[in-house]
């Protein structure tokens, strides 16, 4: 492990792992060599570990890009988030950039500051994509949003330096990885109702198919002595697949649904094969 840094996660995510922090953290290989984490979101496990040899993937280019660029070129991320203003008029402007051809001129610097940009400013932080794989999530009515905490970006790109990154889906570890390894998986979770089915995160979503192959990884990555830790709901299908390994419950507030009577405490699992 690296020295502990003070740090947190630059963006907000929909299903963040922040407030589940504890729960994982404590149920971690007692060691493993490096890290690896497929679905990583806004990286709230990957920021509270610190380990020194980390792969971070996910299937969203436009994510991986701004991890890039709060790695590399933070500085000038800097600068050019100083120029965004919390306005409506202003964030559909930017939201809709993407429809124009301009913005495949656009650098990797200002494509991860309007990442950053919209999501601290766009509803509940939801990333969403319609079928040109265009952001279309409305404007989020806030008091203050923070959308440049330059301090913490700084430590971010810290925390960032040695990290690998990629664009890909899950299976692109499976030939990455060894018995000395830990794999964290997070992905979108199967809706505990018919009315929470939120899997909208990359374009064409994340079905059943999807979650099938996930866990027909974690049986190979099993039989070949790999460590890995799981979050999902507690959806009865998610309890069906993964009922040869270790299951635990825990308790995590959510709050994407738009009925607030609607929000609270709800049960998650943690699923490992160790």
């Amino acid at each position: 492990m690296k020295a502990s840094i003070k740090v947190r996660p630059f963006l907000k995510w929909v299903g963040g792992k922040s407030q589940l922090l504890p729960e994982i953290l404590k149920r971690l290989p007692v060691s493993y060599s490096r890290y690896f984490e497929p679905f990583v979101g806004g990286g709230a496990v990957f920021f509270s570990l610190q380990a020194n040899q980390v792969y971070l993937i996910d299937i969203n280019p436009e994510l991986i890009n701004t991890y890039k660029v709060v790695r590399d070129n933070v500085d000038a991320l800097i600068d050019d988030l100083k120029q965004h203003v919390y306005d409506k008029a202003y964030y559909y402007y930017m939201r809709n950039i993407d429809r124009e051809v301009e913005y495949a001129t656009w650098s990797n610097i200002q494509k991860a500051s309007r990442f950053i940009y919209l999501n601290k400013t766009c509803y509940n932080a939801l990333y969403r994509v319609n079928s040109r794989h265009q952001f279309n999530t409305p404007f989020g009515r806030y008091n203050n949003p923070t959308i440049l905490d330059e301090e913490n970006l700084n430590a971010c790109s810290g925390v960032l330096k040695d990290a690998e990154l990629a664009v890909g889906d899950f299976r692109t570890i499976e030939s990455m990885v060894t018995p000395a390894d830990f794999v964290y998986f997070d992905p979108p979770y199967i809706p505990l109702t018919k009315t929470s089915s939120f899997t909208a995160y990359s374009c064409g979503g994340f079905d059943q198919n999807m979650q099938q192959a996930l866990c027909d990884l974690c049986h190979r990555l099993n039989d070949r002595g790999v460590c890995f830790m799981l979050s999902n709901s507690s959806a009865p299908p998610v309890l069906e697949l993964y009922k040869p390994f270790k299951i635990e419950f825990v308790q995590a507030s959510r709050a994407v649904n738009s009925q607030a009577d609607k929000r609270g405490k709800v049960s998650e699992v943690l699923v490992t094969n160790y």
